[in-house]
């Protein structure tokens, strides 16, 4: 289960152009939202905010306080200025801990494929992200996938092999690939150099052969 996180927050009247006065104050104005709820306008200081993002992302439960209230909610969207990267605006939708919720959740590859450690093989990988739906309850921030798994050239992981347990369920294609371990170009070159060298000398030798023969029958 991921960690939770509580963010107090401070209920917000300014809003439209004149935000921007509270930016100056160092406050970063937001919303909250849901299917349920009346979107709730807010405003949280930038550095409490910036950490708790850091940590949080997107795929983490966040619990705002508001005056001692609190509501569950996942950071949706984060607006920035272009050139600073500040945080100008946040976007919350507030969870209804009994319905199940859709969110992106980051791939993290653990350990190394032996075949990589003894360089046989590069690992390909396929998407960065995968899309699950659980409860609230049950989100995790991110999906780990071991790499000690996959020992040889060819070996491979799809999101079927996954095992996210019965709270959880994939929706990407269960035969989309997540990793697979591919020859490295200079074995591939080695391989064929072999492969060559090997089916060349033989049929040289046996043409010339045949070759000779055939003069001294025909002699």
């Amino acid at each position: 289960m991921a960690e939770n996180f509580v963010l107090e927050v401070q209920p917000r009247s300014v809003v439209g152009k004149k935000v921007s006065q509270l930016r100056r104050q160092g406050l970063v104005p937001a919303t909250v939202y849901g299917p349920k709820v009346e979107p709730i306008s807010i405003q949280i200081p930038y550095r409490p905010l910036q950490l708790m993002l850091l940590k949080a992302g997107g795929t983490n439960l966040i619990e705002l306080d508001m005056e001692g209230k609190k509501t569950p909610v996942l950071a949706r969207e984060v607006q920035r200025d272009f050139m600073r990267q500040d945080i100008m605006h946040v976007d919350f939708f507030a969870l209804n801990m009994s319905e199940k919720v859709t969110i992106d959740v980051p791939i993290h590859f653990i350990n190394e494929s032996p075949a990589v450690a003894a360089k046989l093989g590069v690992l390909i990988t396929g998407p960065t992200v995968l899309t699950i739906e659980t409860l609230p309850s049950q989100l995790i921030s991110v999906i780990e996938v071991d790499l000690a798994l996959l020992k040889n050239v060819g070996d491979s992981v799809h999101v079927r092999d996954l095992k996210l347990g019965s709270e959880i369920t994939l929706l990407n294609d269960p035969d989309e690939m997540i990793g697979r371990i591919s020859q490295t170009s200079a074995a591939r070159s080695a391989e064929a150099e072999d492969l060559e060298a090997g089916d060349a000398s033989p049929a040289e030798v046996e043409i010339i052969k045949k070759g000779k023969a055939d003069e001294e029958e025909e002699a």
